[in-house]
């Protein structure tokens, strides 16, 4: 096993320790979605409590971040660092990558490289009492 995957693998299973935790405490949930016809479906009574949540899609390695703005539009990012496709993990102002120290803010934007793009962005649409995330 190359010595980059053991790091992702490891990221990623720290990541399933401390998301769990840290859920209880800020109130952010995981919610898990089959994608159809490359859009998933998240109902809006999530934001309710909350306004960061992740969408965790089956067969994917990274999640999304899910943030609803104050003018009720939302942003949804892709959890995985543009610099060598490792997981990110969320802290108090945006995103960090524990391979190589990369840190984005709550936009996705690059604050610190490597990394010199920002965080993938999915186009998100709301629908009736639903948000579209379009993959």
């Amino acid at each position: 096993m190359k010595r980059n995957t053991f790091c992702q693998l490891c990221v990623l299973a720290a990541a399933s320790l401390i998301l769990p935790e840290t859920e209880g405490c800020t109130s952010t949930k995981v919610f898990k979605v089959i994608p159809v016809n490359n859009t998933v479906e998240v109902p809006l009574s999530l934001f309710e409590t909350s306004s960061l949540n992740y969408v965790r899609i089956k067969g994917s390695y990274f999640d999304i971040a899910v943030q609803k703005k104050e003018d009720n539009t939302f942003t949804a990012l892709l959890m995985r660092c543009t610099h060598q496709e490792n997981q990110v993990v969320p802290t108090g102002n945006g995103f960090m990558c524990s391979l190589h120290g990369s840190t984005f803010d709550k936009e996705g934007k690059v604050k610190k490289g490597p990394a010199e793009m920002p965080l993938e962005r999915y186009k998100a649409t709301v629908v009736g009492e639903n948000l579209l995330i379009h993959l």
